[in-house]
This record gives C-alpha cells, sequence and structure tokens, in this order.
C-alpha cells in the first residue's frame, strides 16, 4: 500500500470530476505531490495540486484549494482538511486508516515498498570499473557501494537491473602494469631489481605475480624481445588483477553480472569503435577540423593539428572531441563512445555510470555522444563520487604498506566490518565530500548511524524475545499479527511510528528516480529515531510499552506495530546492503 500514491489517485479524479483536464505529463506522471507536511502537528498529509493547477483551472490556488478540501473533507478516510499560505491542502486521515496501513505492512513484509515504477525496463549501472593495475582503494570502495546500493534500490523500484563492470585492460596504463610485472618477474628468478623506477607501480601486490609468472614460464621470458613478452604478461597481469578486485569486491559483498572488456571491443572479430566511428559519420556528425586552444591553461592532451572530430557540441557539449590520436590510434573518448554503443545495442536504454570525483569533465561529453549514438533513444546519468578522507580519532591515516601509496579497501573493511563502511559510504549524498573516521563507525552511540539503525532492528528482535518469556502462548505470526485489534493503536508515538512507515513506498520511488540511494540511509536513521524515542517514552511510562501482560489485545497490536517497524528496517538496510542483526551486544 503506497498512502501518498492512493491519495493523489483520489485527488486526480476529483480533479476531473470538477472540470479540470486531467493532471498528468506525456511521461505519465502526475503533475501535482502528495507528500508529507513539513510539519506534523499541520496533519497527516499535504499536496500542492491547487497551486500547480490554478492556471489551468482559471482561478486562484487559493479558491481552487477551498473546492478541493471540500471535496477531500466528504471521503469517508479523511478527518479533516486545512487551506495553508496560499494554497497548500494539509489532510489530517481518520484513525482507521492507520490501522488499515499497518495491515497492510504486516500482510507484505519485506515487499513492502516494492514497486513497479521502472515497469520491468532495463537498466544498466556500471560502477567500479576500476584500472586493473593494483588492489582497490578507499575511493573505489564508495563507488562500489553507492553503484551496489543504487543497483539494488532499481531493482526493487521495478526495473530490470545489469550489474557491469568495465575493465580499462587497454591502453598506456596496463603496458605499465606489464612491466612492472616483469621487473617483479625477474627479482623471483633472483635479479636484483634495485628500487622500482619511477613511473611503475611500486606496490608489494605485484611480487606474488612475479612469482606465478616464474613458476609458469621459468627464464623463458627473459630471453624475448618485449614485443614479445609484454602482451603475455600483460593478459597474466590483468587476470591475476581481476582476481584481486574480485576478491576485494567480495568482502563489500559487491558483485557484477556483466564484466565487459575495453580490449574486446576491438577484437573477437569485430570492432565496435569503428562501426560506431562510421554510423555517427553517415548521419555527418564527424568531419576533418582544428580544435581551438581552450582558455586557460593547455591540457596534456590538445593538439593544434588537423583531427578526426565528433560533432559533441550539436548534442550538448562544450567543444567537439577527437576521436584519433597522432599516432592513428584512438582516443579513450573513442573507446567510451563505443562502449556504450555496445550498452545501446545489447538492449539498454537507460544506463548509469558510476565514476569518480576526478571524472567531472566526462559528463557533458559522454552523456552528448549517448544522445548522438543511440539517436535520442538512450539517456546517461553520470553520478560522480566524492573523495573519502580517512580519520583515527580525528587525525588522518597513513597510507597502507602493501599498496605503495594509498589505503586500501580491504585495509578498512578488515578493521571496521562491512556493515559499517557500506552504511557510512551512503550516509552521505554522492557528489558530498565524505569523512570516515575509524573510532567513530564502531562507536555504540546515536552518532554512529549505522549502530543506530542496527540496534533498532535488534531491539524489534528483542521484544519477540521478551513476549516469549512473558506470555507464551500469545500467536505472534504474520497472520495473527495482521488479524490483530490494530484500532487500539492510539497514541501519538504509535501514530508517528505508523505515518513514518507508511512514508516507505514514496521514498522509495523518489529515491530510485533521482538515482540517489542515501535517501535510504536517511529515512532508516529517522525511523530508528521514531523507534528508539517511543521505546524510551515507554521507560517514563509503563502502560505504553510494548509488551502488558494484563491486556494481551493491546499487546498484540502493539506487536503488529513493532513487527512492521522490523520490516522495514530489515528490508532498507537489505537495500543497502547491511545486515540487520537481532542482537547486539
Amino acid at each position: 500500500m503506497n498512502l501518498y500514491a492512493d491519495f493523489a489517485e483520489r485527488i486526480r479524479h476529483i480533479l476531473i470530476r470538477i472540470g479540470l483536464p486531467d493532471p498528468v505529463n506525456a511521461d505519465g506522471r502526475l503533475r501535482f505531490v502528495v507528500e508529507p507536511p513539513r510539519e506534523a502537528a499541520h496533519g497527516d498529509l499535504a499536496t500542492n495540486a491547487a497551486m500547480v493547477l490554478s492556471k489551468d483551472a482559471g482561478r486562484k490556488p487559493r479558491d481552487l484549494a477551498a473546492d478541493l478540501a471540500g471535496a477531500l473533507a466528504d471521503d469517508p478516510d479523511v478527518a479533516s482538511v486545512e487551506v495553508a499560505g496560499p494554497g497548500f491542502i494539509n489532510i489530517r486521515l481518520e484513525r482507521h486508516m492507520f490501522a488499515h496501513l499497518l495491515r497492510a505492512i504486516v500482510e507484505t513484509g519485506r515487499d513492502y515498498g516494492r514497486s513497479t515504477l521502472g515497469g520491468a525496463a532495463p537498466i544498466n549501472v556500471e560502477y567500479v570499473s576500476a584500472n586493473p593495475t593494483g588492489p582497490m582503494h578507499v575511493g573505489h570502495c564508495r563507488g562500489a557501494v553507492f553503484g551496489d546500493a543504487l543497483a539494488s534500490l532499481l531493482a526493487f523500484a521495478g526495473y530490470d537491473v545489469t550489474r557491469e563492470y568495465y575493465i580499462n585492460d587497454a591502453g598506456v596504463q596496463v603496458d605499465v602494469l606489464a612491466r612492472s610485472a616483469f621487473l617483479r618477474y625477474r627479482e623471483a628468478l633472483g635479479e636484483d631489481v634495485g628500487a622500482i623506477p619511477e613511473g611503475l607501480y611500486p606496490g608489494d601486490y605485484l611480487k606474488p605475480v612475479g612469482a606465478a609468472l616464474a613458476e609458469r614460464h621459468g627464464e623463458s621470458l627473459k630471453a624475448l624481445p618485449e614485443a614479445e613478452w609484454l602482451p603475455l604478461v600483460r593478459a597474466f597481469t590483468i587476470d591475476a588483477m581481476m582476481v584481486m578486485i574480485r576478491e576485494d569486491l567480495d568482502l563489500l559483498a559487491v558483485h557484477h553480472d556483466v564484466f565487459s572488456s575495453e580490449r574486446a571491443l576491438v577484437s573477437e572479430g569485430r570492432n565496435r569503435v569503428a562501426e560506431a566511428i562510421d554510423d555517427l559519420r553517415s548521419r555527418g556528425l564527424i568531419y576533418e577540423g582544428r580544435l581551438a586552444p581552450p582558455k586557460g591553461q593547455l591540457p596534456d592532451d590538445w593538439e593544434d593539428r588537423e583531427q578526426t572530430l565528433f560533432r559533441s557540441t550539436d548534442f550538448g557539449d562544450d567543444v567537439d572531441r577527437a576521436l584519433m590520436k597522432s599516432d592513428g590510434t584512438y582516443t579513450y573518448f573513442a573507446s567510451d563512445i563505443a562502449y556504450h554503443y555496445d550498452k545501446y545495442l545489447r538492449g539498454f536504454r537507460l544506463m548509469i555510470d558510476v565514476l569518480g570525483a576526478d571524472h567531472g569533465g566526462y559528463v557533458k561529453r559522454m552523456q552528448a555522444a549517448v544522445k548522438a549514438i543511440t539517436r535520442g533513444e538512450g539517456g546517461l546519468d553520470v553520478k560522480l563520487c566524492q573523495l573519502v578522507k580517512l580519520f583515527r580519532a580525528g587525525e588522518p591515516v597513513r597510507m597502507s604498506k602493501r599498496s605503495g601509496d594509498f589505503v586500501t579497501l580491504r585495509d578498512v573493511v578488515e578493521e571496521v566490518g562491512r556493515d559499517a563502511v557500506r552504511f557510512m559510504m551512503l550516509y552521505r549524498k554522492n557528489d558530498a565530500p565524505l569523512d570516515f573516521d575509524f573510532q567513530k563507525v564502531t562507536e555504540q552511540t546515536r552518532d554512529n548511524p549505522v549502530f543506530y539503525v542496527q540496534y533498532a532492528h535488534a531491539r524489534c528482535s528483542s521484544v519477540f524475545r521478551q513476549v516469549a518469556e512473558e506470555i507464551a502462548d500469545l500467536a505472534v505470526d504474520s497472520v495473527s499479527l495482521k488479524n490483530a485489534a490494530l484500532d487500539r493503536l492510539a497514541d501519538e508515538g504509535e501514530l508517528a511510528l505508523i505515518a513514518k512507515l507508511g512514508e516507505w513506498p514514496r521514498l522509495i520511488e523518489a529515491a530510485a528516480e533521482a538515482h540517489e540511494p542515501h535517501r535510504v540511509a536517511f529515512y532508516l536513521y529517522d525511523l530508528a529515531s521514531a523507534l528508539h524515542g517511543h521505546w524510551n517514552r515507554g521507560k517514563e511510562k509503563p502502560d505504553l510499552r510494548f509488551i502488558n501482560a494484563h491486556d494481551r489485545e493491546l499487546t498484540q497490536a502493539r506487536l503488529a506495530l513493532v513487527y512492521a517497524t522490523a520490516q522495514v528496517l530489515a528490508g532498507g538496510l537489505g537495500l543497502l546492503g547491511v545486515s540487520a542483526p537481532e542482537e547486539m551486544r
């Protein structure tokens, strides 16, 4: 049951009945919203329908609001309606609606809030996609958690989600990786290689790769020219790095459906890059020309020469973009176009790329490219994850010895645990910087959001353990709880908790549409706060406690509320990839 969608439909029918056009946009979405009021004292629901539609009606917003309020007041589920300000409408529900809502939540369980918003549309979420040149670092960690939670959120909202990792296994950086591994191979054979030369990867993680190369090839690689050993060592090392990356991601419970290879775009009997460029050229979107020098400091990749350019400015970009380097090879941008063209050919019209903060310049050009290569059918949303700064008791954390120059994902997860890492990586909006303090995320206080939310679920579980001791024969299965006397829940704390549960389906759809899983984390904290707040009131007023051995009927109704709260907490934590413990010590 989506309380807000239900009343939006009721208002829609009233508007049509009083002579207004159907208030639906071309995409099928309503033009007005029904939402929680800004202040709980104003009611249970609020709508801006009169303000949004007054122009269509040719009337003042407050006059239209008065008519809407009069019609809503006749609804048997509405206790009162009030017009506020320039034309907002605040709605207070009859008490039985809270019982009806709670019954629906108990009956639906973990599926409460699941939506058909996505209409089973295929959507590709590409995230992590770290260069396979070493272990995952903490910056990758944030993108991994964000992308994984976003994919889960979209699936819960009704999309057909494919989780994808793009392996950047072509270009200069993997050749540098191969040369670094070859150095460790020589070292494994007993050669003194000295200090790692500038420009190669210095981390100890390549020592096992060098040893494995030595075991497989013996001394034979040393006798080959670089042109022959480089592709062998490169392929072997990339495979080894991807095994390491998968192991790192498994620590976070992050798993992908598809691993796509950049190198495969121009191999295996096809050349997707050439196909994409030919398609754009056939439509007059490729030309030979010169780019004007950009203002300010010249970037390293700018060249004052005639070159092959894509008309990206036709699709909203700031400048046209080069597709070929001076040596005749494709630019990274050309490969990126081909990769998204490949996604399009695989049936994806909706695409999301989760990238690091340093990819800000990538957004406009790739959105332009996707518009062009899909003939306007495809859309790309690029979500940038800002930097993570690590602290311990307020002091910056030092770098990892194993990686050489950064803190690894494994370092962080092994110290504080998967749950703390995942929740805290989602407790800020993705485009806001994040300070992660190892000490604070393990504290058992309200100031530690992951503890506070998990503790709320554990408290719910403890209530059921307690009732089994105090009223052993009380039926507490979901069917019995659904049929409990839920109309007896009348305390303001109980009703506020039910109202907060009622926001969950709306929150899911709003977060899915905005591609913002942090909203789920924020909501769970607020729900936990509502539960803890009501629990504390029970300490002061024993008659508000969830278990009352002298009133079995009321206890069963309150247990239905606890059960519903636990289902939403567990379901929300599950979307974030965080466990919902039944006990916390």
